[in-house]
């Protein structure tokens, strides 16, 4: 197929996913860690109360998630993600205006279900509404482009921040995601629709209908899992700094972990068709395990914090990966947006905790403690994955 027959296909989707998930995840999602130590010392507030708005945020979202998943499922992500993208863009517009902590908690409930509605999870919907069954290639390639997505803003905004102050970079970014996200979504994304399953290829041991055991393992799994990117991805580059890394160091080493994302799921494709996402899962647990023993048994340095971050990257590419495959290989395509949605609900609320769980750790024993703390949550995820089986 041409490069121009893809655009007029189905398959444009995947190139303007993978430009907006790099718009939505650096604007909206990435940039407290830079941006809120900035705006908590100008309003005078505690940094562990700036870094609870993420906590609001991600509470927010989780709440929204399964409606989001069942309009897309009903109307399709063309409607329902633009509209998020404008709604990301009225959070972002009024961060440097909330001075009042009500109005700054109720901005960031705004831009939580912005993340709802303009992340992987609507994308992924999006995606299997599209192609069906048949969704796991454009997952995994869209993964692949939206691995960028801390490599560029990470970077880009600490540039930002060296030519205008925190204000004016929530105003551009506010304009990305109102004049590039919310049109690209609105006119580009396909409104086809796969053909429904035939019933004979819909039915599924009882044990892994999305419903029981089955499912609240999957869901605890992603859940105690994505407990940690948020609450480590948050603190990471504070950490570093505090542990002796200066901070132009710890932004570099910081923007390593989108390429890593990248090059774990290039890997990933080349094995996808021989390998269940289950596995996939499974590996990726062990390597972030790995990571962090490097950390906590070796001590934070340039060396090995940029070793963590590489292997941490890579595992956090595959689970992305199977947050969108398990799934559907588990559970077909069949309502995916809503499955997806009641799935993301409890991964968002302890992503919502961990930022203020992890402050709360550093502050009473120390940075390495709260690196112990997320690594018990890998290794809770670990055996969630482990107890799931595979339908027969």
């Amino acid at each position: 197929m041409s490069f121009l027959s893809r655009l007029r296909s189905p398959h444009r989707a995947v190139p303007v996913f993978g430009v907006t998930m790099i718009l939505s995840w650096g604007t909206i999602f990435y940039t407290p860690v830079l941006l809120f130590p900035l705006l908590a010392s100008e309003r005078g507030w505690p940094l562990a109360f700036a870094m609870s708005g993420i906590s609001v945020a991600l509470i927010a979202g989780g709440a929204a998630s399964p409606f989001v998943g069942r309009y897309i499922d009903r109307y399709g992500g063309h409607y329902v993600m633009a509209a998020g993208s404008l709604l990301a863009a009225c959070g972002l517009t009024a961060m440097p205006f909330a001075s009042h902590w009500l109005a700054y908690y109720a901005t960031c409930a705004v831009l939580g279900i912005a993340m709802a509605a303009n992340l992987y999870d609507p994308a992924f919907a999006t995606l299997t509404r599209i192609f069906g069954a048949d969704a796991r290639k454009q997952i995994t390639l869209l993964t692949l482009i939206g691995g960028f997505a801390s490599t560029v803003s990470w970077p880009v905004t600490h540039f930002l921040l060296t030519v205008t102050d925190w204000k004016g970079v929530y105003l551009i970014y506010a304009c990305c995601m109102a004049l590039i996200a919310a049109p690209l979504h609105a006119f580009t994304i396909p409104r086809s629709r796969a053909a429904a399953p035939k019933p004979s290829d819909t039915k599924l041991p009882a044990t892994h209908l999305p419903k029981g055991l089955a499912f609240l393992l999957v869901a605890a799994a992603f859940a105690t899992y994505l407990f940690v990117p948020s609450g480590v991805l948050t603190h990471m580059l504070l950490i570093f700094e505090r542990l002796g890394i200066d901070r132009g160091t710890a932004v570099f080493i910081g923007a390593l972990f989108g390429p890593a994302q990248v090059v774990a799921r290039i890997g990933e494709i080349s094995i996808a068709r021989y390998t269940h996402p289950l596995h996939v899962a499974r590996f990726a647990l062990f390597l972030v395990l790995a990571g962090f023993a490097i950390l906590l048994g070796f001590g934070v340095s340039v060396l090995t914090a940029a070793i963590f971050v590489l292997i941490f990257g890579a595992a956090n590419g595959l689970v992305t990966i199977a947050r969108g495959t398990l799934p559907l290989a588990l559970f077909g395509p069949s309502g995916y947006g809503h499955l997806l949605g009641r799935i993301a609900a409890p991964s968002l609320a302890f992503q919502a905790a961990a930022p203020f769980a992890m402050a709360l750790v550093i502050e009473r024993f120390s940075d390495y403690a709260a690196l112990a703390f997320a690594a018990l949550f890998i290794v809770v995820s670990l055996c969630c994955f482990l107890a799931i089986r595979r339908p027969g």
